[in-house]
């Protein structure tokens, strides 16, 4: 692995404690010409409710599709953690995982998943995904949007 531009590997962990979308490092793939998959399970993502300030628990799943970037995982944990102290709803953590990390690699395809622990009663789920436009991976996309369901 090319280690060059990644800044955090091998260093002492600074957990930031806002959310920190600049901590993201990015190396090159080398498997450019193969489609597979990496999948990323953080059983411990926390961030804080917008009206009530309380915190709330979920497992974040990503799975992409690499192209020519690929995300370093200790600067994917570190930007998880960052938001622990961030107001947002649920639904706003799964879209803005996806961004940034779309923003960061511009992979071919991409899903994040939150499973979220129960607060009142109810547990949330949201998913989201993307597919390159103009490409099958924009067509697998739509697919698994419209036949989603989720099962533990």
């Amino acid at each position: 692995m090319q280690t060059e531009n990644l800044s955090l590997l091998g260093k002492k962990t600074e957990y930031k404690q806002e959310y920190a979308p600049d901590v993201l490092e990015a190396f090159e793939n080398k498997h450019q010409g193969n489609d597979y998959r990496v999948t990323f399970n953080c059983p411990e993502f926390t961030s804080l409710c917008p009206i009530t300030n309380q915190p709330d628990f979920a497992t974040i799943r990503i799975d992409y599709i690499p192209d020519v970037k690929m995300v370093e995982s200790k600067s994917l944990k570190l930007y998880l953690f960052s938001f622990r102290n961030h107001g947002a709803f649920h639904e706003d953590c799964v879209n803005i995982i996806m961004k940034d990390l779309i923003q960061l690699m511009n992979p071919k395809y991409i899903e994040v998943t939150g499973i979220f622990t129960p607060r009142g009663g109810i547990s949330i789920y949201p998913y989201a995904n993307y597919g390159r436009p103009g490409t099958k991976y924009a067509q697998l996309a739509e697919e698994k949007l419209f036949n989603h369901s989720f099962s533990l």
